[in-house]
C-alpha cells in the first residue's frame, strides 16, 4: 500500500502571483471569460460590464515558470502600473485555471484560417435598427459602480481611461494612472 503525505502542497498558478486581498475579493465577485488567441496568449474578459465588457478585455502572456503554466504579464493598465498582479491574471490562474493555462501553452498556431459559408445567416445579418436615433452629449470619463453587499456595498468611481479606482465614489479623489489624459487635467 502506498501512502501520501498530505502535508506536500501541490505548487499552482495562483502560488506565482502577488496580489492583495482586495484584487482576490474581485475576482471573487465579478464574472469573466477567457478565449485562447494565440499560443501563450489568453484573451481575459470582465463581463461583469454586460453589453460593455468588449471595452474589459485584455490579452494575459501565459508562460511555464517552475514546470507550472502561469499568467505572466497582461496589458491592462493596472498590471503596467502596480506592482501586484492584476485581476486578470488572478482570475485566469483562479477561474481559468489549469484547463485554461495548458490550453494556452499548448495551443498550435497552424496559420489556417477558417471560411465561414457566406450563404449560412449570423444573428448579426438577422438583427435590424430600431429606426431610433443617437442623443448628442458629453462622454463621461468615469463609470459608478456599487460593491456587492458580501464586500461592503459601497459605491465606487472608476475613471474609463486608465481604470483607476476610487471609494467613495467622488471623481475629484481619484489618484489616475500615468498617462491618463483626466489625470493630467
Amino acid at each position: 500500500m502506498t501512502e501520501h503525505n498530505s502535508a506536500v502542497k501541490k505548487r499552482t498558478a495562483v502560488d506565482q502571483l502577488s496580489f492583495d486581498a482586495r484584487t482576490a475579493k474581485r475576482v471573487g465577485w465579478e464574472a469573466f471569460e477567457f478565449t485562447i488567441v494565440g499560443p501563450h496568449q489568453v484573451e481575459v474578459t470582465n463581463a461583469s460590464y454586460g453589453c460593455e465588457k468588449g471595452d474589459h478585455t485584455y490579452t494575459v502572456g501565459v508562460e511555464k515558470r517552475g514546470g507550472i503554466p502561469a499568467p505572466a504579464e497582461c496589458e491592462c493598465p493596472a498590471d503596467l502600473h502596480r506592482e501586484s498582479d492584476c485581476k486578470h491574471k488572478v482570475a485566469l490562474a483562479t477561474i481559468g485555471g489549469p484547463v485554461v493555462l495548458n490550453a494556452a501553452v499548448d495551443y498550435e498556431d497552424t496559420g489556417e484560417l477558417s471560411v465561414r459559408d457566406e450563404n449560412v445567416p449570423t444573428v448579426a445579418d438577422k438583427l435590424q435598427t430600431d429606426g431610433g436615433m443617437t442623443t448628442g452629449g458629453e462622454v463621461s470619463q468615469y463609470s459608478y459602480h456599487t460593491e456587492p453587499a458580501k464586500v461592503g456595498g459601497s459605491r465606487f468611481v472608476r475613471c474609463t481611461e486608465c481604470n483607476a479606482e476610487c471609494v467613495p465614489a467622488n471623481p475629484n479623489r481619484l489618484s489616475h494612472f500615468a498617462g491618463c489624459s483626466e489625470g493630467q487635467q
